[in-house]
């Protein structure tokens, strides 16, 4: 397949710190909490048990969270599905995975697993989460977990109903930085917290349809990060208002040839998150960058946060962040903190939710925050489409770190 760079490069770039992630999942992780979170705990394994585990989606995706997952000492993967079955044969001779499978009916029907990582298309996430879980397995659902709020929170039902376990990427409220800066929000060096902003942009995979059609988008592929990075440090949101739009109606796919692009390429999210914070979030398909997307040679601020007694900006993307500057009325000049990734990788959530699994401790990450996301998701969609102001009813308890 012919691989746009601009978007790749994340991938590309992932591969040197595969390693530092695997460091990071032979002990302790730092990810998990010693306290079980929202979600009903359900069966825990025994402390040390790995889990057994199969994963479906063998394509891109699944090129960074395969070599994590199959050098977690939690992590058994005893399978590998995909559509396209060469693709499933093929990471399993990679990677020494014995079953591999082209459809999640033989899949679930062979060999015996209790955990199962979605990778796929987005658009087909929620009825093979809702497969997984009926059949009796925990989930790991690459973003979204599902295509609307009503149908996520039902999966949520059924997976505390089973005694399931349910998890959503991204998992940014995991890294250092996100933890330095909920520790300076709530020691209150910022003072009181006016307003925040976040972007993040590419020009576009060319790789596959499905970013442009029904289900798709820039909102649930690029903004979900910074709406979980911005709600995880400043709380729910409230309201909504957005304008969405699309910049390039035709894009040119590899194997798929010209296709027509029916989902934003361009958003514009504006957030009320009550008691006067108000936050903003912007991602696109078209936009250009100097640095590429390589993530390790972005050093402005793509989400900053202002308050009336100081000023906090994360440098580089959340899903790679490089560290955080922070200045205050105390001291002025942008002094910058935690530029050690402490082992974080975007693509390590499964893994810290099969270690979740094993040990009984728990994820900063929580399915209620990926489902008010979620929300935001389909109310900036309401809000573009009707021109009004779009209230939110789901809520989420706020990642607590030390």
């Amino acid at each position: 397949m012919g691989i746009s760079r601009h978007f790749f490069s994340r991938r590309e770039f992932a591969k040197t710190t595969l390693a530092a992630s695997v460091a990071a999942m032979t002990g302790s992780l730092a990810g998990c909490a010693l306290s079980m979170g929202s979600q009903a705990a359900g069966v825990v394994a025994a402390p040390g048990r790995r889990i057994r585990t199969g994963v479906i989606g063998c394509g891109s995706v699944s090129n960074q969270y395969l070599p994590v997952l199959t050098q977690s000492p939690y992590v058994e993967v005893v399978s590998v599905c995909d559509i396209r079955p060469e693709r499933a044969r093929d990471q399993a001779a990679k990677l020494g995975v014995a079953h591999h499978y082209p459809h999640i009916d033989a899949m679930l029907a062979g060999e015996p697993f209790e955990f199962l990582v979605d990778l796929t298309d987005m658009q087909e996430h929620e009825h093979l989460n809702r497969q997984a879980l009926e059949a009796g397995k925990h989930v790991w659902s690459e973003k979204p977990i599902a295509n609307s709020l009503a149908a996520g929170q039902e999966l949520l039902r059924m997976a505390r109903g089973k005694q399931l376990r349910l998890w959503g990427a991204p998992i940014t409220v995991q890294s250092p930085q996100f933890a330095l800066m909920a520790r300076t929000l709530a020691a209150g060096s910022l003072g009181r917290v006016a307003a925040a902003h976040a972007d993040y942009g590419h020009e576009g995979p060319d790789w596959a349809p499905f970013f442009y059609r029904k289900g798709g988008g820039s909102l649930p592929d690029l903004a979900v990060y910074n709406l979980t990075t911005l709600t995880g440090l400043l709380g729910p949101v409230k309201h909504v208002t957005a304008m969405l739009s699309i910049v390039t109606p035709h894009r040119d796919i590899v194997g798929a040839g010209r296709i027509e692009v029916t989902e934003e390429d361009n958003a514009m999210v504006l957030m009320d998150h009550g008691d006067g914070v108000i936050s903003h979030v912007q991602s696109g398909f078209n936009y250009f960058n100097p640095h590429g997307h390589d993530g390790s040679g972005e050093q402005r601020h793509t989400i900053s946060i202002i308050g009336t007694a100081g000023f906090m900006g994360l440098v580089g993307y959340d899903w790679l962040p490089l560290g955080v500057d922070i200045a205050t009325h105390d001291q002025p000049q942008l002094a910058r903190q935690a530029t050690d990734p402490q082992g974080y990788t975007w693509q390590q959530g499964a893994a810290l939710a099969a270690e979740c699994l094993a040990t009984g401790r728990e994820l900063l990450a929580t399915p209620e925050h990926a489902l008010h996301v979620l929300e935001i998701i389909t109310a900036a969609r309401e809000s573009s489409a009707t021109g009004r102001r779009v209230a939110l009813s789901s809520t989420f308890d706020r990642p607590v770190v030390g």
